[in-house]
């Protein structure tokens, strides 16, 4: 068997290529990012033409300059940014559209509406998912509706849907398969969780034709192979497919029940195992499927989308350019030893969860003439933090489990004030493992656990190092107030959009 497994992740802002080893060690990366194209308040879009553009480079210059050839890898996996929404011609395989990206809200019209009409608790009990601007079936019925010559394609069977793990499956194998995975079609309102199915009723309730839809699959098995013309220049197995989030799960090794981790990217994902049996949250989380692997049936998971943390890094760097670079924001808070009182709630297109609120917009509350950009960038990533503890808040009151540490991951984690905060805010360890990629990890592990280049999952346990732990170091009262002002800095930023 070849020696290695890749994995392709194709994210928010950018997509790599990563190569393991049987350790699962990197051995080579690529990375480029893309546009963000923002049309108008609230809208943020992709062009699907340039996500597939890079992923051919990254995965061209990785080969090249680590020296590789499609045979030295068993198998590759894929992991995506979920929700985001593609539609394309079956034909010729040209998007009729920018992809629809999870962070857009332009259907918030439309998702109260049917919260409205009731169909609200249809969705819940279905898909395990509140209505809302996030997923995919309103994305995709406003591209039906308002894009020329869709809502005729997709009725004569022209027409496809997906998110960006089908875009990239059918450009990989040169249109020959049209597929995503449970993970992935559990965050388009349109799939019943218990079934793991293409749900009839839904699809009625967004007038989708079903035909539109790809086949859906277990996370880990034979997808397809690349075609042998593509970036890859030869064939190489598709094993692997999960959403991102999921694919942490599977690289920080949460198969157990109870297990958790949090993923700092350009939003915050935290998700808790709850083995095969699906919780239904009553209070302002997701129940999603967490993975289906090596034959098994379904996990499923209990998940704390937060819309806003690494980007409100961003925002720091590239709207008050009161830092040059991410980094920076560590070495700038750390100039003080508290925000004094002030808190940034960065809800710029709402609240997700667990408070679900589209009217809300971001705030700096409690601002004096004390106040300096040292200050805002450590409430920025105090922020982060406080967001992460609301969720954890909410899956104890859903689960009744109580978090005895926090597994985390993603370009955050490289912040150590950040994570302490964390350890903080939380009163738990904060655990960082020594390869901090784990969502490429995961989609690697899932793929050749497909192929037999990995045997169990436990054998994938016992990959899984720890690189840096932060125990928690406040006082009671102080992570008590802190918490309190914090909920209180939310409530000043509802209701503003009407």
């Amino acid at each position: 068997m070849a020696d290695f497994v890749a994995a392709l992740d194709q994210g928010t802002t950018s997509t790599r290529f990563m190569v393991f080893d049987h350790g699962g060690n990197e051995i080579a990366r690529h990375q480029l990012e893309h546009t963000q194209l923002l049309p108008h308040s609230g809208w943020v879009e992709h062009d699907p033409t340039e996500i597939w553009e890079r992923t051919r480079a990254v995965i061209e210059t990785t080969l090249r300059t680590a020296k590789l050839t499609a045979r030295d890898l068993a198998t590759i996996g894929v992991t995506n940014q979920r929700e985001t929404t593609v539609v394309w011609n079956r034909v010729t395989g040209r998007p009729y559209s920018n992809a629809i990206v999870w962070q857009d809200t332009r259907t918030d019209r439309a998702i109260a509406a049917l919260e409205a009409s009731g169909a609200g608790e249809l969705i819940r009990g279905k898909a395990g998912v509140p209505p809302a601007t996030y997923f995919s079936a309103a994305k995709l019925q406003w591209i039906l509706e308002n894009v020329d010559g869709v809502r005729a394609a997709a009725n004569d069977g022209r027409a496809v849907f997906g998110t960006v793990d089908s875009w990239l499956l059918w450009n990989l194998t040169g249109g020959a398969v049209h597929a995503t995975d449970v993970t992935n079609a559990s965050r388009t309102m349109l799939m019943d969780l218990e079934s793991l199915q293409w749900d009839d009723e839904l699809l009625a309730l967004f007038d989708i034709p079903s035909a539109m839809l790809p086949a859906i699959r277990p996370s880990s098995g034979v997808f397809g192979t690349t075609e042998g013309r593509g970036p890859f220049n030869g064939e190489v197995v598709i094993g692997g497919v999960l959403g991102d989030q999921q694919a942490a799960m599977v690289g920080q090794a949460c198969f157990e029940v109870g297990d958790t981790k949090n993923t700092y990217g350009t939003g915050n994902f935290l998700l808790l195992n709850t083995g095969e049996h699906i919780v239904r949250s009553k209070h302002g989380l997701l129940t999603t499927v967490c993975c289906q692997l090596d034959g098994r049936p379904a996990q499923y998971a209990v998940e704390g989308s937060i819309a806003v943390t690494g980007s409100a890094v961003q925002w720091l760097r590239d709207q008050l350019g009161i830092i040059a670079g991410a980094s920076d924001s560590e070495t700038l808070a750390s100039r003080v030893d508290d925000t004094a009182g002030m808190y940034f709630v960065p809800a710029f297109s709402g609240l997700f969860a667990p408070y679900w609120r589209s009217d809300a917009r971001g705030a700096i509350v409690g601002l004096s003439r004390f106040h300096t950009n040292a200050h805002i960038a450590r409430a920025t990533l105090e922020a982060i933090c406080y967001q992460t503890r609301d969720v954890v808040e909410a899956m104890r009151d859903d689960t009744g489990f109580e978090l005895r540490e926090l597994k985390v991951d993603g370009g955050v984690t490289a912040n150590e004030l950040c994570m302490q905060l964390q350890a903080d805010i939380l009163d738990v360890p904060v655990a960082r493992p020594v390869v901090a990629e784990t969502t490429a990890l995961g989609a690697a592990y899932a793929a050749g656990l497909a192929v037999g280049f990995w045997s169990s999952t436990e054998e994938l346990k016992s990959n899984w190092q720890e690189g840096r732990r932060w125990a928690p170091s406040w006082p009671t009262q102080r992570r008590d107030r802190g918490y309190a002002g914090w909920r209180k800095a939310v409530q000043r930023t509802l209701d503003w959009v009407d």
